[in-house]
């Protein structure tokens, strides 16, 4: 039995990280949200301190679970997940969800300044540092034209922005983070192609150097991954870059060439 929210380890049994590199193994993970469903099976994976990693498969297949379990959200029923060669559940729930930065689909804004928003990834940053994260995020011309720059108040989630520009904002928060890892989930299929490349060079540069999981909708964002997982029905089917991937013809390019489309 599982909990949906693991709760935190006692001081004595906690291991300390003081500074993550993002060395990531899943060695033999098996997870069900319930005893008669399994979601993911026998999942193993190593991911580089400095690597980008791309889940792909249809709606369902248990992409989104892996990063879930990532941050710990729920605790998997057979197998570990280790940072570092130190086991998940042996680091303090906070702790483990510092040092990862999430940039999801769904962007949340508070009512606030846009420099507030986006300081909120590391609320010790000085102003110099949440210009340069935003300039990181290619952020800062948009915010520059705002009435008040990085003063102006959002309200009603940044109902006063678009939905692009919600996200840039999004992306620097992640960047102020200096987390090791990243996990990008859907980060762009809620924007049109024009404003995802835009976005997308803001991605590029806060991945340099950090370890990042992405799951993608759009296969063209995930071309230039590290290696990309394959998921159907919970079991990786297909694992390699690319190039591998399309010379096997399978699913993967089955995928990427449009003979099957992604639910």
């Amino acid at each position: 039995m599982m909990d949906e929210e693991p709760e935190n380890l006692d001081a004595a049994d906690a291991v300390a990280m003081p500074q993550m590199e993002g060395h990531v193994v899943l060695d033999h993970v098996t997870f069900g949200y319930n005893p008669d469903k399994t979601i993911l099976k026998d999942i193993n994976l190593t991911a580089e301190p400095g690597q980008k990693i791309a889940f792909v498969g249809s709606t369902g297949a248990g992409k989104t679970t892996i990063t879930n379990l990532l941050n710990r959200f729920y605790d998997i029923q057979e197998g570990s997940i280790s940072i570092d060669g130190v086991n998940i559940q042996k680091i303090q729930g906070d702790v483990l969800r510092k040092n990862i930065a999430m940039v999801l689909q769904d962007t949340h804004l508070f009512t606030g300044s846009v420099m507030e928003n986006i300081r909120f990834g590391r609320m010790d940053a000085t102003d110099e540092e949440v210009i340069q994260a935003a300039k990181t995020a290619s952020a800062h011309s948009f915010i520059m034209r705002l009435d008040q720059g990085y003063d102006t108040i959002l309200e009603g989630d940044g109902a006063n922005l678009s939905q692009g520009q919600r996200q840039l904002i999004n992306i620097a928060r992640a960047a102020i983070s200096k987390a090791p890892i990243l996990v990008l989930d859907e980060a762009t299929s809620s924007v049109d192609t024009r404003t995802e490349r835009h976005i997308e060079h803001g991605m590029d540069r806060l991945m340099k150097n950090r370890t990042t999981f992405v799951i993608a909708h759009r296969l063209s964002t995930v071309r230039n991954a590290d290696a990309i997982m394959v998921l159907e029905q919970g079991e990786i089917i297909e694992r390699g870059n690319h190039d591998e991937l399309l010379a096997l013809k399978g699913r993967y390019y089955e995928l990427y060439t449009g003979l099957k489309e992604l639910d």
